[in-house]
């Protein structure tokens, strides 16, 4: 579960700080960002597995605004988990309908963090190896599709030769 590369997006550095010290503790690859323009601008730059971000941050980038540049960047395959203080069904509604994965409400249950970031794992584990056999599919068809073409010139060429007795 631990080989995740998490982002880890809050204005309150106090959260900030107790997410990074929870995820590394589980051996989990966490950088962090102080607001959502910086948020933006390493989404740009590398690939993370998952971003964890607060909805609600000054600066004209809130995690509405990191959802969506999550989902556009690296195919979209960077699940986001929104936190937020101010929990309710309409802005998690919202944050699912733009593909957010799952939402939080502070104060985090360091618990229900953990099972979150579990699922997100397995899922991504499944696509990894539903992705790696048919890749292997793929390989195995043009094997045995060379395979028929070599079988098919063998067979010309011998009835060429039982032709010529």
């Amino acid at each position: 579960m631990n080989s995740l590369k998490i982002l880890v997006v809050d204005d309150d550095p106090s959260t900030r700080l107790l997410l990074k010290k929870w995820l590394e503790k589980e051996d989990f690859d966490v950088e962090t960002a102080v607001n959502g323009t910086e948020a933006v601008g390493l989404i740009s730059e590398h690939y993370y597995d998952v971003v964890l971000t607060d909805l609600m941050m000054p600066g004209g980038v809130d995690g509405l605004g990191v959802l969506d540049a999550a989902r556009e960047t690296h195919d979209g395959r960077t699940e986001v988990i929104l936190i937020t203080a101010f929990a309710s069904v309409e802005n998690a509604v919202a944050a699912m309908r733009k593909g957010a994965a799952d939402y939080l409400q502070k104060p985090i249950n360091h618990d229900e963090l953990m099972l979150r970031l579990e699922k997100i794992s397995s899922m991504k584990a499944l696509i990894k190896n539903a992705c790696d056999l048919r890749e292997a599919m793929d390989v195995t068809e043009q094997n045995a599709a060379a395979t028929i073409q070599n079988l098919e010139m063998e067979i010309s060429r011998l009835n060429k030769k039982l032709s010529e007795v």
